[in-house]
């Protein structure tokens, strides 16, 4: 495994960003975004990490970006719109080093919201909403194969609407019994449903 930890060019300006390579029999890249950026969010979020972990182990690159404004990235917040434009600029720049390789998208609450956005502009294999923040957020349509993780217990983002949104649009949804929105305690069993939703 290598990491590289880059500072790459987005419209804000440049992105803090880990890039976790296996190095052999590359499956693909999972991009994962962090929760939000004015409550704490970042790269090093454990759900973030443990998404980019799982990914690793079954051959896939995980690239961590810190949100505009957060650690060593540039510029400020931009409530998903100027966050979409970064991660399509992250996503381009990381791709011209692995030529082929199919993209799924990882987010975790706000992280959701934009790469839900983002889906919109780049293709990926899956798009993978981890309690997305759907009371918070106003979210479009999400491709069928979408698949949404979260717990029965979180506090911040009512399951009942997550599960009324997912249900709406006949998405896959993985739930996690106990689990509240920071998967306090039910990290293990968050990974096991995003590798049971990841193309990895």
């Amino acid at each position: 495994m290598k990491r590289f930890k880059l500072r790459i060019p987005v419209p804000a300006g440049k992105l803090e960003t880990v890039i976790d390579d296996p190095e052999s029999d590359r499956r693909g890249l999972l991009l994962v975004a962090h929760p939000h950026p004015l409550h704490g969010g970042s790269m090093d979020n454990k759900v973030v990490t443990t998404l980019a972990k799982a990914a690793n182990e079954a051959g896939w690159v995980s690239v961590r970006p810190n949100f505009r404004g957060v650690g060593m990235s540039d510029g400020a917040f931009d409530a998903g719109i100027g966050e979409t434009d970064d991660l399509l600029a992250v996503a381009r720049f990381v791709e011209a080093s692995y030529p082929g390789l199919p993209w799924a998208l990882a987010g975790f609450s706000f992280g959701a919201f934009v790469q839900h956005r983002l889906r919109q502009q780049l293709d990926a294999r899956r798009l993978i909403l981890v309690a997305p923040a759907v009371t918070m957020y106003e979210f479009d349509p999400v491709p069928a194969d979408t698949v949404v993780i979260y717990g029965d217990a979180d506090e911040l983002i009512p399951p009942s609407a997550i599960q009324l949104w997912a249900e709406q649009q006949h998405l896959t949804q993985k739930v996690i019994p106990q689990a509240g929105h920071f998967f306090h305690g039910k990290l293990k069993e968050l990974k096991q449903a995003f590798m049971e939703a990841c193309p990895c």
